[in-house]
């Protein structure tokens, strides 16, 4: 057995210098670090450090998904999706990045609060219909209903709130915004209902937050894809996209843009990137982007008043 064991270590050395030696630069990855450079103004240091052999494809898919101005999900909503995910991953780069990211493309303190409180109400949620094995076809059903019920009330005054105190009066209420009281909020425990009913009423289900509608969604959608817990998932694209508008191509920009936050978490803390210079070097160029879009807004406000 010892034998055996020098045996593969010395393989796993020896492939390991053969793919050392391998590692040389590319023309495909100096073009996509001189590309960084051109579009950042520098290379920053979690860039430098990735495999050569990836960081074409990597910066590729980065500058398309989350750099272009021009997808379907506007910037700012991009930056509080990416916030959302890496809040309850939980990382702590990716924290700093899409918060700092999110304010230069215009999000308020509240628009933050709201996409983190519904990262967590997906967490929450999550939790229990997991928790508590919750019959999926079950849960499909009651979202059918749930779907076929707003559409339904759409354009209608919205019934007349009663105040919630217990799980009777919690309940009453839920049968009277959705038509009936679906199975899983059935089961949650009556000690809790209020509160966790009223949290969903007054912030995911409410069209009048910071955050429009649609894109609460899509954010809760975005959480759900990489928890991965299969009932958000329902539940985010079927109300998005069915209720609230979304596109096929909005779906699946907010798919890829969890994946990418989750795939950027994984390098950074795998790889140990130092968090003070990755901080410093996220902090000046997105403070550069800021000035420029205040100064640029000054000068289009000079120039109306012209």
């Amino acid at each position: 057995m010892k034998t055996f064991m020098i045996a593969c270590l010395g393989v796993v050395v020896a492939l390991g210098l053969a793919v050392g030696t391998a590692r040389a630069e590319t023309p495909e990855s100096k073009a996509a670090l001189a590309d960084i450079q051109r579009t950042l103004g520098f290379v920053p240091t979690f860039f430098q450090a990735f495999p050569e052999e990836g960081i074409a494809g990597a910066w590729a898919e980065f500058k398309a998904i989350q750099g272009d101005p021009k997808t379907a999900v506007p910037g700012k909503y991009k930056e509080l999706m990416g916030l959302a995910v890496s809040a309850q991953i939980p990382c702590e780069y990716c924290i700093y990045f899409h918060t700092r990211a999110a304010k230069a493309n215009g999000a308020t303190e509240r628009e933050i609060k709201e996409a983190v409180a519904v990262a967590a109400m997906v967490r929450h949620w999550s939790t229990f219909l997991n928790g508590a094995r919750i019959d999926e076809a079950r849960f499909n059903k009651d979202l059918d209903r749930v779907v076929t019920n707003a559409r339904k009330s759409a354009g209608k005054a919205a019934p007349p709130s009663t105040p919630v105190t217990d799980a009777t009066s919690a309940r009453t209420d839920i049968q009277r915004t959705l038509g009936f009281v679906p199975d899983f909020l059935v089961r949650f425990p009556d000690a809790a209902i209020a509160g966790a009913w009223t949290e969903l009423k007054s912030l995911q289900l409410n069209p009048q937050t910071a955050i429009p509608s649609k894109y609460k969604e899509l954010i809760g959608l975005a959480v759900a894809a990489q928890i991965p817990c299969r009932y958000c998932i329902a539940f985010h694209t079927e109300i998005s996209t069915q209720l609230l508008g979304a596109s096929d191509t909005e779906v699946a920009e907010t798919l890829a843009m969890a994946s990418l936050v989750r795939h950027w978490s994984t390098f950074l803390n795998g790889m140990q990137i130092d968090k003070a210079t990755f901080r410093q070097e996220v902090t000046d160029p997105l403070s550069a982007v800021k000035t420029r879009e205040v100064k640029k807004s000054l000068y289009s406000t000079e120039e109306a008043r012209q």
